[in-house]
Parts: C-alpha cells; structure tokens; sequence
C-alpha cells in the first residue's frame, strides 16, 4: 500500500545541522498527515513535528524555532530540517503517515541521529 523510506541521519557535532527525508512509494494516495517522531533510548517515541494535507504545523515544546517540517507533493518527499541540535536530540527518527484511502498509518524503517557534545 505505503512505504517509506527514510534518509539523512548521521553523526553531528551540537550546533550543527540535518535534513532528514521520507519518500513514499506504492499508493501513497490521500496523505492527510505527516509527522516526525523519535525515540531516545530508554525512552518512549514521541511527537517531533508534524503537518496536516492544508499545511498546518505543530511541534513539540522542545524543538520550536529549530526543527522544521516541510513537504515537496511533486517529489512525494517530506523533510524534517533540524538547526542548532543539541546532544538530547539524539534519537532513531521515525516519519509516520496516515492514508484516509487505505484508513491507517505507516511507519518508516527509521534513521538514526546522533548529536555529540
């Protein structure tokens, strides 16, 4: 139905900067949410950012005013650019979807970031 495929983590020193990327492929059709999570060790996953299909965004407390989420239709790509990380940043980032066609969410495999001090 939907995958995802998630690319741009790595290793960064704090202050520094990344651009994360979820691609859907199969029948990615009415795509009305797209959202970041992530998940520290030890910790539950949660909510980073996420967009409605009009374009609203929300973040967590945590990352307002450095993480931003954005979405490119023509490429079935969205982003998650994130500025001045800082080591508790660090996490296996996970994008999310929901289909209102197929009438759930997706996940994707996950990518890790790493933010050193």
């Amino acid at each position: 139905q939907v995958q995802l495929v998630e690319s741009g983590g790595g290793l960064v020193q704090a202050g520094g900067s990344l651009r994360l990327s979820c691609t859907a492929s199969g029948k990615p059709f009415s795509i009305v949410a797209r959202d970041w999570y992530r998940q520290a060790p030890g910790k539950e996953r949660e909510l980073v950012a996420a967009m409605t299909s009009v374009g609203t965004t929300n973040y967590a407390d945590s990352v307002k005013g450095r993480f931003t989420i954005s979405n490119d239709n023509a490429k079935d790509t969205f982003y998650l650019q994130m500025n001045s990380l800082k080591p508790e940043d660090t996490a296996i980032y996970y994008c999310h979807v929901y289909s209102s066609t197929w009438g759930r969410g997706y996940w994707g495999q996950g990518t890790q970031v790493t933010v050193s001090s």
